[in-house]
């Protein structure tokens, strides 16, 4: 009986661990939440190319830049499709939208080094 009940918790233990990620991941929403901070303490930047990057990988900088990333790699494709153009042409265009928005203090990507905007 003792046998059987270890076998059935190493089989269940995967499964619970499995439903349990979803929870301790973050979603978009909270990434978004959490832009902002993690711009202030310098963790991520913006770059030419429309996306983020990750300037010091400290705390949740890496999965906020995924997640934004992706949604913006989305919206960016969509936006191009719309519009008959290229999803390069969107990219560049949100970047330097981007750029230009970046409050100061806060990194940009600058040939390929991080800087703080004046």
């Amino acid at each position: 009986m003792m046998k059987r009940f270890n076998k059935l918790k190493l089989l269940l233990l995967p499964a619970l661990f499995a439903i349990s990620l979803p929870v301790l991941a973050m979603n978009l929403q909270q990434a978004m939440s959490a832009l902002g901070q993690a711009k202030t303490q310098g963790l991520v930047g913006e770059q030419a190319n429309g996306y983020l990057g990750v300037v010091n990988n400290s705390g949740d900088a890496a999965n906020i830049v995924k997640l934004i990333n992706d949604a913006r790699r989305a919206e960016y494709a969509k936006l191009a499709q719309q519009n008959n153009i290229a999803v390069a042409d969107v990219e560049a265009m949100a970047g330097k939208k981007a750029l230009e928005r970046t409050s100061a203090g806060h990194y940009i990507l600058l040939d390929g080094n991080w800087v703080k905007k004046p």
